[in-house]
């Protein structure tokens, strides 16, 4: 009944010449309205003057009178916005449809304001529940029973109507839909929370991966010019080196950039899902339709699935050791700036010093352990010990108890008085029982010693090392993600080996072997004397 009430109102906005909104509308002495121009262009063609609506004719033609009503009411309804795509458009309006203010929830009908005004008018209407403009009012109403839904049961998960709960839903638990709305929104703002916080985070995220590799931009621009310093003193003889020097430490650093930027895209990109989510999520959390609510409630109250950043860096890419092994290649004319370059590398590497213990469980039955844990050697006396998986049982060996399976670590063995040794690093996976052939193919970074003064390095070909003072105390240095092993003769600050363009894949554990007693020639034991600097 309202909506033909509102539709007869919209036709009387309409000249029924033209059978549009009226444009200047005049009024006959007979009480008819129509465009002063239509009536006005109609009379001039015609050989009478007849009212287009009663037929009712005029002997001489009739003074026109303004309807200020209708012009008032014409140029307000003109104000309104016509409905523009992906709007809602009033269902009462013909001709132009104008962008609806309410939907009625009792007539299934939208309006614009002129056609809203019995609504807020009328006594019977005024209880009608209006909402914000929605689509497809139909669908708020039970297909089964054709009656309103609204209410919520709780074991289904859906909207229901008054007949839904004494037939199909009989005994389940039912509320209004208001009360589901309630509690589900404040679920949903929880859901906001928890999305803004995870953008907060990834945020962060960016600024760690930013500063980090800001570092190592100083680190790179830090080695490029020590070693411009070096090769410069060099003239000619050393251009090639420089050059090399410096390729290789650019492209280090536009890979860790490359990484970088790789990261920081990903991120970028997760943040705008997340936004895009949280902008949905918060356009519906101002939603005051229930219905529409809760049928959109399911796609967006669970947390989007996203990738775990918590252990992802970019840690600043290493330089140590890159104009070391530049510079020993003209070890005789460079030895007193050799020395300079190994002394300020040796206190970068300190910096990453760890506290190494031995591990009892991994020690061979021959192997005498100090109670701290930090000496080693070996004694003619087999001990009954449990042959556990962990245990050496051939090679005279041990493990530290400590793993690393990322970043940087640095400890220092003291190896004075000794005639045979070997030590480094190996992997979690080595063989441990029967005999063992050390080389990174077999998961050992090492070097040793043998008969006093022969030094090895225990790459897959045996690299002998010849130094200029045996060492007393040797640093050994680890970069996981750079893949780099580095032995140092800490008192004499010197570069003894490095094993590089290593794939660390699984967690190192610090290796020792102290070799044979010999008799009491080599019974002095490897100490592990590593400090935090």
């Amino acid at each position: 009944m309202s909506a033909a009430n509102s539709l007869m109102s919209e036709d009387q906005f309409l000249c029924s010449i033209c059978l549009d909104v009226f444009t200047d509308p005049v009024t006959t002495p007979c009480g008819h309205n129509f465009c002063k121009h239509c009536i006005t262009e109609h009379w001039n063609i015609s050989d009478q003057y007849l009212c287009p609506m009663c037929k009712k004719v005029f002997k001489t033609k009739p003074e026109l009178y303004v309807n200020t009503l209708f012009s008032e009411m014409v140029a307000h309804s003109s104000e309104q916005q016509v409905s523009k795509p992906g709007e809602v458009p009033c269902d009462v309006c013909t001709g132009t449809k104008l962008k609806a203010l309410k939907s009625c929830l009792v007539c299934l009908v939208s309006y614009c304001e002129t056609h809203l005004e019995p609504h807020l008018t009328v006594s019977g209407l005024k209880r009608h529940q209006l909402i914000d403009p929605v689509e497809n009012l139909e669908g708020r109403m039970c297909m089964k029973h054709d009656k309103p839904l609204e209410l919520f049961c709780k074991i289904d998960q859906t909207c229901v109507c008054m007949l839904c709960t004494v037939l199909d839903h009989k005994a389940h638990d039912v509320v209004p839909l208001r009360e589901e709305y309630d509690g589900k929104k404040a679920e949903l703002r929880k859901t906001e929370a928890e999305i803004q916080q995870m953008i907060q985070k990834r945020r962060l995220k960016i600024e760690e991966i930013k500063q980090s590799v800001r570092l190592s931009k100083e680190n790179a621009d830090r080695e490029i010019a020590e070693g411009v310093q070096v090769f410069t003193s060099l003239k000619e003889s050393v251009e090639r080196g420089l050059d090399e020097l410096i390729k290789t430490i650019e492209e280090k650093q536009k890979t860790t950039e490359q990484q970088t930027e790789d990261f920081i895209k990903e991120l970028e990109q997760e943040i705008s899902e997340l936004m895009k989510k949280s902008t949905e999520v918060e356009q519906l959390s101002r939603s005051e339709d229930h219905l529409h609510f809760l049928q959109s409630f399911s796609p967006l109250k669970d947390v989007p699935t996203t990738k775990d950043w918590t252990e992802v860096s970019v840690p600043p890419a290493s330089y140590e050791g890159t104009v070391v092994r530049a510079v020993a290649q003209l070890e005789e004319t460079l030895s007193e700036e050799m020395k300079k370059l190994i002394e300020a590398e040796l206190k970068r590497v300190q910096q990453y010093a760890v506290d190494v213990s031995l591990d009892p469980d991994t020690a061979h039955p021959k192997l005498i352990l100090s109670d701290d844990g930090k000496e080693v050697n070996h004694s003619d006396v087999r001990k009954t010990l449990p042959d556990n998986p962990e245990r050496f049982s051939s090679c005279v060996s041990v493990l530290g108890k400590q793993s690393f399976s990322s970043g940087r670590f640095y400890f220092e063995v003291q190896v004075k008085g000794k005639t045979e040794w070997d030590f480094g690093v190996a992997r979690e996976s080595i063989s441990r029982k029967g005999k063992i052939a050390l080389g990174p193919k077999n998961g050992y970074w090492t070097i040793w010693l043998r008969n006093g003064n022969e030094y090895r390095a225990l790459n897959d070909l045996v690299v002998g090392l010849f130094l200029k003072s045996q060492p007393q105390k040797v640093g050994v240095f680890v970069d996981y993600e750079e893949g780099l092993v580095s032995f140092y003769d800490v008192e004499a600050a010197a570069l003894i080996y490095s094993f590089t363009g290593c794939s660390f894949t699984e967690k190192l554990f610090p290796y020792f072997n102290p070799g044979l007693n010999d008799d009491g020639k080599n019974s002095t034991p490897l100490i592990i004397s590593c400090q935090s600097h």
